[in-house]
């Protein structure tokens, strides 16, 4: 995805999540289902097999992601494209935890530093900024 798209991407969560209490209180009623993930740690196939098994993010279908998106797998940039992307379409249908590898001292040590840099090479710092700026 081109550097100016990801960089729009990230403003736009940026300023949606400004918004959000620093609690989410997720509830259902008998009729609908919550699916909750966590460590995904990059994995891009991880998260493609819990939406083939449980659907896409929509009205109907509930999600709660709790952290640890990144960092170990070689994907974890695109997962947060896609997480991101489902949040501000469907905001009350999406939450999205922080976890303890959305931070910049373990993106250096476990590798999403790096990943940014190596696919974003002219944005990547500009990039990476701002991904420190939404965790």
């Amino acid at each position: 995805l081109h550097a100016r798209y990801v960089l729009n991407l990230l403003h736009e969560t940026r300023k949606h999540l400004k918004h959000l209490p620093n609690i989410s209180h997720v509830s259902t009623c008998y009729s609908e289902e919550v699916t909750v993930c966590g460590d995904l740690h990059g994995q891009l196939d991880d998260l493609f097999l819990i939406f083939y098994k449980n659907g896409l993010p929509s009205p109907s279908k509930s999600y709660v992601f709790n952290g640890d998106f990144v960092d170990r797998g070689k994907q974890s940039l695109e997962i947060l494209v896609i997480l991101f992307t489902f949040l501000l379409i469907y905001p009350k249908e999406v939450h999205l935890n922080r976890g303890n590898h959305e931070d910049h001292m373990v993106n250096l040590r476990y590798g999403f530093t790096k990943e940014v840099m190596q696919k974003y090479k002219v944005h990547g710092k500009k990039i990476l900024r701002m991904f420190q700026n939404v965790f």
